[in-house]
């Protein structure tokens, strides 16, 4: 080959490999897309669960269930149901364990049809000792305004064991006094709730804060002009335009990209020893110190004899050594002005500080005005 061919060869190959080298260092040093779709940060008013409650019987339990004669609601509810049966049984003598008495609760889903099935709860209001292989009895769901939205019915499955011995001694995995009855639930009757019809629908921020609101509104106004309006932190009205129904208007809406914003805040889980910092904390001039400062006492008895014939008494003789012990070798960190979350997390890190100390500088840093963000403490 010729050394000009040759050249312009190397040349050629050395020019490529820059260009992957300098593409990738953008691709690195690019920001990552922090957006998320509106869907993700917003409820829609009315798409959401409602909760509903019951109360029932569960039978055929195996001597687990409730003692009638502690459990006085678990004998009136099976007497009730008997006669309802056509039994009469208030002039005998109930003696049973395995009936208990029950919570029944679940959550009806958004837009849920009649003739539709869910899962639902059941825990023991007595004194049960579990609630394997009992079945639910037909039970009436109610809501929060007083009316039957499903009925439940179904075998318990608790997902736990227990087993107990002649002399006291038992063994539990799991809590048997809870279980649940997958898709035990029927919807009798329909919330009634039709998005199609509305005119203005009200989307609720999760996380409320004036930028991200704002955002919403101009996101949707820059696709639909017009058509949305921030109330509040919290509250984003949005109209269809002329020709669009509610539920094509969201389906156009709800994919849009927004970038949430959120004032700057520390978390700290005193009991777990775990502090979450949002990257907009920031922290103005200061300096920290941290060290340990150990006090030992110790005690060593020492026991005192007299001499022959001296007519003393033995007696024990208190000695105590008392020592300070002060760490060293730690500086003095100082952190300039509007230090960042990565300055911060360095500089006490550097310091070689556990979760715990570190909990008590970020208090002690917002006593003194220096933090520049909000401490919740879980």
């Amino acid at each position: 080959m010729p050394p000009r061919r040759r050249i312009a060869m190397s040349r050629s190959f050395f020019a490529s490999v820059l260009g992957l080298a300098l593409a990738a260092v953008a691709l690195v040093s690019t920001p990552a897309d922090a957006k998320s779709r509106i869907k993700d940060i917003v409820a829609f008013e009315g798409v959401r669960e409602n909760q509903l409650v019951g109360y029932g019987i569960v039978v055929g339990l195996n001597g687990s269930g409730d003692s009638l004669r502690n459990a006085p609601m678990t004998k009136q509810s099976l007497e009730a149901m008997l006669e309802r049966q056509g039994v009469n049984v208030r002039d005998g003598n109930l003696n049973t364990k395995n009936t208990a008495a029950v919570m029944v609760t679940a959550n009806l889903p958004p837009f849920s049809a009649a003739g539709a099935r869910m899962d639902v709860t059941v825990s023991t209001l007595g004194d049960a000792k579990s609630l394997l292989g009992g079945t639910l009895l037909v039970t009436s769901l109610q809501g929060a305004d007083g009316q039957t939205y499903a009925v439940a019915q179904g075998t318990v499955q608790t997902g736990a064991v227990s087993a107990g011995g002649a002399s006291g001694s038992s063994v539990t995995k799991g809590v048997p006094t809870a279980g649940r009855i997958a898709a035990g639930g029927i919807i009798e009757k329909e919330t009634g709730f039709q998005m199609v019809n509305m005119d203005v629908l009200r989307m609720t921020l999760r996380n409320p804060d004036f930028t991200t609101s704002r955002r919403i509104a101009d996101a949707i106004n820059q696709r639909f002009p017009n058509c949305a309006q921030a109330q509040n932190p919290t509250i984003v009205a949005v109209r269809p335009p002329a020709g669009m129904d509610m539920i094509s208007f969201v389906t156009n809406i709800e994919n849009l990209e927004v970038e949430p914003d959120a004032p700057a805040k520390v978390i700290i889980d005193e009991v777990a020893g775990v502090i979450v910092m949002g990257d907009d904390v920031r922290i103005s001039q200061v300096a920290i110190a941290q060290g340990n400062l150990t006090i030992s006492v110790q005690e060593n008895p020492a026991v005192s004899q007299p001499a022959p014939f001296s007519q003393g008494r033995t007696t024990v003789v208190p000695q105590s050594t008392v020592s300070v012990n002060e760490e060293t070798g730690r500086k003095l960190l100082t952190l300039g002005g509007g230090a960042s979350l990565k300055s911060l997390v360095g500089g006490l890190n550097a310091l070689g500080v556990t979760p715990r100390d570190m909990i008590s500088i970020l208090q002690a840093i917002k006593a003194s005005g220096a933090l520049q963000a909000d401490i919740e403490v879980m």
